[in-house]
C-alpha cells in the first residue's frame, strides 16, 4: 500500500482527496493530510458570504466526518515546519515526523503584503482565511469607514464584505481601471459606474505610499500627494505561492515564486507533487479554483497508472458577481491577438457592456468581456472552447437573434458530446447525457450530487439545466422546473399552493411545503408570490424583501432614495405639479422627468420617506411603484383630444389602463403604452403590452421588451373596443403572473412559451384552456383590493417606524454626501 502524504487542506487540496478516493480506496492508497487551520477545507470562493452568517458549516466543503468515513487522516491546526527529502518524511511544529512514499504539496498561497510603510499598524488586515475575516468583522464594529487595496476580483469581494457591514468603503487601485487582468477600459468603466451605485467610492491610478496613524490606522497618503481618511485597510492586491517548504528542502522554484511542476505536476523531486496556487506550469502561477481542480485530477490519474493524463494548462475564463454586478470574462478578453476583430455593444443606461473578439478571418471567436449581463457566459465559452461555428452575423451572439430562429450554434445542442460543460469538476456533455438517461435523473439537485457539474464556482449551473432539459425533452419525459432546493415545488405549484391553501406568510409556506432556511431566489419569488395572489403590502414580508420593496423607493448612488409618485397617462393637474415642486423644494431633491411621462424626485432620506409620502398623498398622488416588480407606467401620446392625426383618446384611455392595473404585483416589471394611431409616438410595440388606435378600434401588441434586448411586441388582437381591450389584458397578465418564471420579462416568458404566440392567443382570446372566467375573476380581486402602498405606511405607526436609518436613534445617514449640478443636488463624486 502507498502511503500519499498532502500538505495543505484548502479546496484543491479536498479535491485531490475527493478525486483519488473516487478512484482507489484505503486499500491501495493510505491518506494523510496536513491543514494549519483549525477546520477542514472551507470553500474561499464565496468567502464574502461569511459576513452575512458567520456560519462556517455553510462554507465547509465537507464536514469532518466525511474524511474518517473515507479513510483520510486529516490532522487539522498542524503546521508542517520542515520536508527532508532523503528520508522521504516530514517535520511538524510539534516535533512529530510523518513517513511518505508521495508527497503532494498543496500549500496554496498568502495574500501579497506590498511593502509600504506603516503596514503593520493597528486596523490592517489581509483577506485570505476565516481568521482574517474574524478579526475583519470585530474590528469592524468600532468604526465606520473602511478601505480596501486592490480592484481585482478579491478586491472587489472585500469591498462587497465591508459594504454589507454597513462601513462607508472605499477601493483603492494602483492601475488605471478595476480588475486589468480580466477587463478593457471600457468594460471596467461600466462596472466602475454601476459599483459607484450603492455608494462604492473608487480610487483609481492610485499608489499608497504611507499608512498613516499613532499606533492605529488613521489614514492613507498616496505617492501623488493626495490622501484619504479611513479607519481600516484591507489588503487584497495578489497572491504570493506558499513555497517555503519546497525552498528550504531544495526543490526548484521559480524567480518569482511558485514551485516549478512538468506537465505531470511533478516537481524536481520524483516522489512530490505540487498543485494549486503554489504550483508553477510553464511559468504561470494558477489564482483560480477551476485550474487547481484540473492540477488534482492529473496527479490523481498519475498515481493510479493513468499517466496519459497531463496538465498542459488551464482556462482562466471566469464568471461571477461583484456587488450585485455580473461579470463574465473568457480566453482572450482584451484582445490581444494580431489581427483580431471586436464587436462591442455598450448600454450605459442599463449599465451593460459586451465584447467579443474574432480571429481576423471572423471564424473563430477568441474571447470576450460580459458586464451587467452574463446571461450569454456559458454558450460564448462553449463556441470559444470548441471552435464551433459563428453564425452569419457574429453580433447575434450578444445582441440576440434579430431574424428568424436562434443564432447558428447557440444552443446546447450545437455542443458536442465531448464538450466540457464544468471546468470545475471536469465534466462534458456526455457525462451529464449519461448519468441522466442512466440514472433516470430528473432534477438539477440530483445531477450536480452525480456528476459533480455545477458544485465548484456554480457558473455553468444553467447550462447543466438546459442539457437538463433537452435531455428528459428527448425522452417525452414532463420537465418540473423547481423553483431552488428548497422548494420541491415549480412556481406555478407554489401559486397554486398558496392560493388553494390560502397561505398568507413566508414561515407559514416554508414551514408547511420548504426545507431549510431559504435563499435570495426562493425568498424575493415567495414575496412576490403573496403579492401577486392577495394583493398584501409588500412591506408585511419586508424580511425576504430587497431593498427597493422594502422601503418602497429606490436606493440610489450614495445611499439616498427616489420617489415617483404615479402619474396616469402622463396628465397631471397644475395644482399637482406645484405639490411636487414644493416637495422637490422642501426636501431638496434632485427634479428629472422620466422617458415614461413622470416625475422622479431623486436624493431622499430614509427617515424623510414618510413625510414626503404624506404631502404627495395629500395632494393626491400615490406610490408610482418604480421599486416594485409590478406595472410601473402606462405611456401616452396625446391622442385624438390634441394631435390632428389621433383616431381615438389615446390619453383617456391609458389613464383608464394604469389606474386599473396599478400596484399589479408581477414576476418582473411591467410597462405599458397606449398610441392614438399608428405613427406611435408611445411607442406601444416595445412595452410588456401596447395599444394602437385602429379605424375600428385598438390593435393589442403583447409581450415587448425595451432595454438591452429589444423585443417586438407581437399583436395579440385586432380591431377591438374597449372593453374587449380590457378583458384579453385582464385575462394575458393574470396568465403571465400565474405561469412566469421568477424574473421572466414577458418578451423572455413568451419566448420559452411551447407554442408561442399563437398558443397564447387560444388561451387569452379563444379561452382553449377554460380559465378565462377565472382569471378575469382574480385581476378583479387585484383591482377591488388595491391599496397605495406609500398611504398604507404613512397611517400605520407600527409600519412608520421602520422608516429609519438606525435602530436605536432618529438621526439621519451621516455618511450622505451630494454636490451640485446645473443647480441641482447630485451624489458627491469620490
Amino acid at each position: 500500500m502507498r502511503k500519499v502524504v498532502v500538505i495543505g487542506n484548502g479546496m484543491v487540496s479536498y479535491k485531490f482527496c475527493q478525486k483519488l478516493r473516487a478512484k482507489a480506496g484505503a486499500d491501495d492508497f493510505q491518506l494523510v493530510v496536513f491543514g494549519e487551520e483549525p477546520v477542514p477545507a472551507y470553500d474561499r470562493v464565496h468567502l464574502s458570504e461569511y459576513f452575512s452568517d458567520q456560519s462556517e458549516e455553510n462554507l465547509s466543503m465537507a464536514p469532518a466526518g466525511w474524511y474518517e468515513e473515507n479513510n483520510v487522516d486529516l490532522k487539522t491546526g498542524v503546521l508542517v515546519t520542515a520536508i527532508d527529502r532523503h528520508n522521504k518524511k516530514i517535520v511538524t511544529h510539534s516535533g512529530t515526523e510523518e513517513s511518505y512514499d508521495t508527497l503532494i504539496l498543496a500549500t496554496g498561497s498568502s495574500a501579497l503584503v506590498p511593502p509600504v510603510e506603516g503596514v503593520n499598524k493597528k486596523g490592517t488586515f489581509v483577506y485570505r482565511t476565516l481568521e482574517d475575516l474574524d478579526n475583519i468583522i470585530q474590528y469592524g464594529r468600532t468604526i465606520k469607514s473602511a478601505a480596501v487595496l486592490g480592484g481585482g476580483l478579491l478586491g472587489l469581494e472585500a469591498a462587497k464584505a465591508l459594504m454589507d457591514m454597513g462601513l462607508e468603503t472605499h477601493v483603492i487601485e494602483f492601475a488605471p481601471h478595476l480588475m486589468p487582468r480580466q477587463l478593457d477600459t471600457a468594460g471596467a468603466a461600466t462596472l466602475q459606474a454601476q459599483l459607484e451605485k450603492p455608494g462604492l467610492n473608487i480610487h483609481l491610478n492610485k499608489n499608497t505610499a504611507t499608512i498613516n496613524g499613532n499606533g492605529s490606522l488613521e489614514g492613507l497618503t498616496f505617492a501623488d500627494g493626495g490622501s484619504l481618511e479611513t479607519e481600516m485597510l484591507v489588503i487584497s492586491c495578489g497572491i504570493v505561492p506558499r513555497d517555503e517548504l519546497a525552498r528550504d528542502c531544495g526543490l526548484a522554484v521559480g524567480t518569482r515564486g511558485g514551485v516549478v511542476v512538468n506537465d505531470q505536476l511533478l516537481t524536481s523531486d520524483p516522489d512530490i507533487y505540487a498543485i494549486g496556487e503554489v504550483a508553477l506550469h510553464n511559468n504561470r502561477i494558477y489564482g483560480l479554483v477551476a485550474p487547481g481542480y484540473d492540477m488534482a485530477e492529473c496527479v490523481v490519474n498519475q498515481l493510479i497508472g493513468n499517466t496519459g493524463k497531463i496538465f498542459t494548462g488551464s482556462d482562466m475564463s471566469t464568471k461571477l458577481k461583484l456587488i450585485g454586478i455580473e461579470v463574465g470574462s473568457f480566453g482572450d478578453a482584451t484582445g490581444e491577438t494580431e489581427g483580431h476583430r471586436s464587436i462591442v455593444f455598450e448600454d450605459k443606461n442599463q449599465g451593460v457592456y459586451k465584447r467579443i473578439n474574432l480571429s481576423g478571418d471572423g471564424k473563430h471567436l477568441l474571447g470576450g468581456i460580459l458586464v451587467g449581463d452574463t446571461s450569454q457566459y456559458n454558450m460564448l465559452w462553449q463556441i470559444m472552447n470548441n471552435s464551433l461555428a459563428l453564425p452569419p452575423d457574429p453580433e447575434d451572439l450578444i445582441l440576440g437573434s434579430r431574424g428568424e430562429g436562434a443564432a447558428a450554434g447557440n444552443s446546447v445542442g450545437s455542443l458536442p458530446d465531448t464538450a466540457q460543460v464544468c471546468s470545475c469538476e471536469n465534466v462534458t456533455k456526455a457525462d451529464i447525457i449519461n448519468a441522466i438517461k442512466e440514472g433516470g435523473l430528473e432534477q438539477i439537485g440530483q445531477v450536480k450530487s452525480c456528476t459533480g457539474a455545477g458544485t465548484g464556482c456554480g457558473a455553468c449551473t444553467p447550462m447543466v439545466a438546459d442539457i437538463l432539459s433537452e435531455t428528459l425533452n428527448a425522452q417525452g419525459k414532463r420537465i418540473r422546473k423547481v423553483i431552488c432546493e428548497h422548494f420541491d415545488f415549480t412556481r406555478q405549484e407554489l401559486y397554486d399552493l398558496i392560493k388553494v391553501k390560502k397561505i398568507r406568510t413566508w414561515n407559514e409556506l416554508l414551514a408547511e411545503h420548504g426545507n431549510g432556511e431559504g435563499c435570495e431566489v426562493c425568498k424575493p419569488a415567495v414575496a412576490s408570490l403573496l403579492a401577486s395572489i392577495w394583493n398584501d403590502l409588500i412591506v408585511r414580508q419586508d424580511t425576504i424583501q430587497d431593498t427597493n420593496d422594502r422601503y418602497l423607493a429606490n436606493i440610489q448612488k450614495g445611499g439616498s432614495y427616489s420617489v415617483v409618485p404615479r402619474v396616469p397617462g402622463g396628465e397631471i393637474m397644475p395644482e399637482k405639479l406645484i405639490v411636487l415642486g414644493e416637495v422637490a423644494k422642501k426636501y431638496n431633491l434632485y427634479s428629472k422627468i422620466t422617458g415614461g411621462q413622470r416625475i422622479d424626485l431623486f436624493g431622499a432620506k430614509l427617515e424623510d420617506l414618510p413625510l414626503i409620502w404624506e404631502e404627495l398623498i395629500e395632494a393626491g398622488f400615490e406610490s408610482g411603484h418604480a421599486y416594485g416588480k409590478a406595472l410601473r407606467t402606462v405611456k401616452s401620446c396625446v391622442g385624438s383630444a390634441w394631435c390632428r392625426f389621433g383616431l381615438h383618446d389615446s390619453v383617456s384611455f391609458a389613464i383608464a389602463v394604469e389606474n386599473r392595473y396599478r400596484g399589479l404585483r408581477a414576476p418582473h416589471k411591467l410597462k405599458g403604452a397606449v398610441s392614438g394611431c399608428r405613427r406611435e409616438c408611445a411607442e406601444a410595440q416595445s412595452k410588456d403590452f401596447g395599444i394602437i388606435a385602429t379605424e375600428k378600434g385598438w390593435n393589442l401588441y403583447v409581450c415587448g421588451n425595451g432595454g438591452a434586448n429589444p423585443q417586438h411586441a407581437q399583436l395579440l388582437a385586432g380591431d377591438i373596443d374597449d372593453k374587449t381591450c380590457i378583458k384579453y389584458l385582464d385575462r394575458f397578465l393574470m396568465f403571465y403572473i400565474k405561469t412566469a418564471e421568477p424574473l421572466n420579462r414577458t418578451a423572455t416568458w413568451l419566448n420559452k412559451m411551447e407554442g408561442g404566440l399563437d398558443y397564447l392567443r387560444d388561451v387569452v382570446v379563444n379561452d382553449c384552456l377554460g380559465i378565462a372566467e377565472e382569471l378575469e375573476r382574480d385581476m378583479q380581486y387585484m383591482v377591488d383590493t388595491y391599496k397605495c402602498e406609500w398611504k398604507e405606511v404613512v397611517n400605520d405607526e407600527k409600519l412608520r417606524s421602520r422608516f429609519t436609518h438606525f435602530i436605536n436613534s432618529e438621526e439621519g445617514d451621516p455618511t450622505l454626501k451630494f454636490s451640485s449640478m446645473r443647480g441641482q443636488k447630485v451624489p458627491a463624486a469620490w
